[in-house]
């Protein structure tokens, strides 16, 4: 009903949590045609990030309510990248590069990063994220420590 206003800014509060997958579609669907038609921007506030992932342009991330990450969502996705190898400190990536979140085995390190630079270092295992990942990163990285979920031994 509100977006038959056509309003110029159409805020959303978790509008896709009640819906079966199929209608969470069909509605982000009809919402990327009223940007499309209208030119109306869309605030959506949402827990379900990987159906937002089709959708949204910018992504802001809020944790106790302060931003922890804000940006270009494709942006943000091309300069974040976990790297998987053996054990060693964030440390030896070098400058550039900003570590957002650490685990590490007996045997290896699995690093997420923030960086524009290529990673040359064959020893690593460079994946990009899902904004999901990404979301989730930033979210746990603003957690009380000990409440973290490490990965295990692979």
């Amino acid at each position: 009903m509100a977006a038959a206003k056509h309003p110029e800014l159409l805020l959303l509060d978790e509008p896709v949590a009640a819906l079966d997958p199929l209608a969470r579609r069909a509605f982000l669907q009809g919402l990327m045609e009223l940007t499309a038609e209208h030119g109306m921007s869309i605030l959506m506030s949402s827990h379900l990030v990987a159906d937002l992932e089709r959708v949204c342009d910018h992504l802001i991330v809020l944790v106790g309510s302060r931003v922890r990450v804000a940006g270009d969502v494709e942006e943000l996705l091309a300069s974040h990248h976990r790297l998987v190898g053996p054990r060693r400190s964030a440390e030896s990536l070098g400058g550039g590069r900003d570590v957002i979140e650490a685990s590490h085995t007996d045997r290896q390190s699995t690093l997420v990063v923030r960086s524009t630079a290529p990673i040359d270092d064959p020893s690593w295992q460079v994946d990009r994220l899902s904004l999901e990942d990404l979301v989730l990163t930033y979210m746990g990285a603003a957690a009380p420590a000990g409440s973290r979920v490490l990965e295990g031994q692979r």
